[in-house]
């Protein structure tokens, strides 16, 4: 059983001006994803068969989507998953597919098919053309490339998008300072209203969209004073909202942190941003992510430290918890760790959660 520690908790919580609801998250390495009201207290949660590769989320349906590795499939790379999982709200097993090689992120779109993240091992003449990273500082297998696969009920493609091959990759070199394990480590897809599809990868600073009929970039933002970027997400009025992690910033001063940032995506000009006061108040320079609520807040994330907060738009902090859930057995990468992938807050009349839990 995980570590409680009773110095985390809800440590600020301002009633009147946070926006209430249940809040769930998967503590990284941990095999429960929790749901938590505004006090902190579980209210609900799911027990899972292995680690998640990242995170689970509810469905309209009040289904939890979880993606769960598996031991088969591209090994020593970050946030594999493998198995999607779909479960009822008594952890009953509903649907599920495998796809070895998923990682990261995965979605659920209206018309009922799946959306997903997952790795190939790119062929001799594909790994040649790979520009920037760090020559020679390549996997044990060699190159791997980013693809996007939607899938219907059933487990059938019905689209699919290859970075390597559908690409033209010397428009978005690797980093300089990133191994040439991956091109180009997404951590991020977002299916759009109209079958458009957001991906964001972090090893070239790199967010775009792709036009599903012509399977193009028909938008992108490149830009590396974010340093590096999580949870790249279109909002109901079309700009785009991501987690800006500061990863290549962050160890050249105080002055440097992360931020959460709304762009438009017609200019790529900044609308709205939050950063920490002081700024290093705000750092995770890996996973994090955000979430812009009903009510205009912004649930955000940080992800490092297994914080979780919401903000007002002028920035005040209006709810904030920080997750009691320590790795406490031995784990590759997260023990004695309460790290947290992504989190979301549904409102008790939601149709995740109305019938099922008490208003609040």
């Amino acid at each position: 059983m995980p570590t409680i520690d009773p110095r985390t908790g809800v440590l600020f919580h301002n009633p009147h001006k946070s926006t209430p609801g249940y809040t769930i998250f998967t503590p990284l390495g941990l095999l429960n994803t929790f749901l938590i009201d505004m006090e902190g207290e579980v209210v609900h949660q799911w027990k899972l068969p292995n680690d998640v590769g990242n995170y689970a989320y509810l469905l309209d349906n009040g289904n939890l989507l979880a993606a769960i590795r598996t031991e088969a499939g591209p090994q020593r790379l970050p946030a594999k998953g493998g198995r999607l999982i779909e479960y009822d709200w008594d952890g009953n097993i509903v649907w599920e597919h495998i796809d070895h090689a998923q990682h990261h992120d995965f979605r659920r779109r209206s018309n009922g098919n799946t959306v997903y993240l997952g790795w190939e091992l790119l062929d001799e003449d594909a790994q040649a053309k790979v520009p920037g990273g760090i020559e020679g500082a390549t996997h044990a297998d060699g190159i791997y490339g980013d693809y996007i696969r939607e899938i219907d009920s059933e487990g059938n493609t019905v689209w699919e998008w290859h970075a390597a091959y559908d690409l033209d990759m010397n428009r978005f070199p690797l980093s300089p300072v990133v191994k040439k394990e991956e091109y180009a480590h997404a951590n991020s897809i977002f299916p759009c209203p109209n079958g458009d599809m957001i991906i964001n990868w972090r090893y070239n600073n790199t967010m775009a969209m792709i036009d599903r009929n012509t399977k193009m970039v028909k938008w992108y933002l490149n830009n590396t004073s974010y340093g590096q970027h999580h949870d790249v997400q279109m909002l109901d009025n079309g700009n785009i909202l991501f987690f800006a992690n500061g990863a290549n910033t962050f160890q050249f001063g105080p002055e440097n942190g992360s931020r959460v940032v709304e762009v438009d995506p017609e200019s790529n000009e900044e609308v709205w941003s939050y950063q920490g006061t002081p700024p290093r108040s705000l750092m995770s320079w890996f996973i994090s992510g955000c979430q812009r609520l009903n009510s205009g807040n912004t649930l955000i994330c940080e992800g490092l430290w297994g914080r979780l907060f919401e903000v007002t738009p002028d920035g005040e902090i209006v709810w904030d918890y920080t997750s009691p859930f320590v790795m406490d057995r031995p784990h590759p990468a997260y023990t004695h760790n309460n790290c947290i992938f992504r989190c979301y807050r549904y409102p008790s009349h939601s149709p995740q959660i109305a019938g099922r839990l008490p208003a609040l």
